[in-house]
């Protein structure tokens, strides 16, 4: 013999802010800024970036993927030697020399790129609140 369960629901009030914030977030309009976003990412990059000749701070952009599922800002460096060999990442990491000796890295993307993700989580959270 089988029970029978009964459940009962009451709900006052409106579900208005709760759908005008998934409109928001099928919208995507907490991303609108996501250029200014690149942009004060590759002028972190460029400063923080130990200087030579300058042409590798000179090398930073940036790209915005939106696959309609996924959306990424990408930071990236062209200063490429040989087809293969990217001076930023040489910096980074470090890199072995043509006689055999290795030269040590320096972190300096991860802190210059702390700040931009800081805000970009500070104005994305506020957008989603604000929707």
């Amino acid at each position: 013999m089988a029970k029978t369960i009964t459940i009962r629901m009451q709900q006052k009030g409106s579900f208005e802010k709760t759908f005008k914030f998934l409109r928001a977030m099928k919208e995507k309009r907490f991303l609108r800024n996501l250029d200014k976003f690149g942009q004060s990412g590759v002028e972190a990059l460029s400063k923080a970036t130990p200087k030579d000749t300058g042409l590798t701070a000179n090398s930073w952009e940036y790209e915005i993927n939106d696959d309609g599922e996924r959306l990424s800002l990408t930071w990236y460096n062209t200063n490429v030697k040989k087809d293969y060999f990217n001076v930023a990442i040489m910096i980074q990491y470090g890199h072995g020399t043509g006689t055999g000796g290795w030269v040590e890295g320096i972190d300096y993307i991860n802190p210059a790129l702390r700040p931009v993700f800081d805000k970009i989580e500070k104005d994305i959270w506020e957008e989603v609140q604000n929707s």
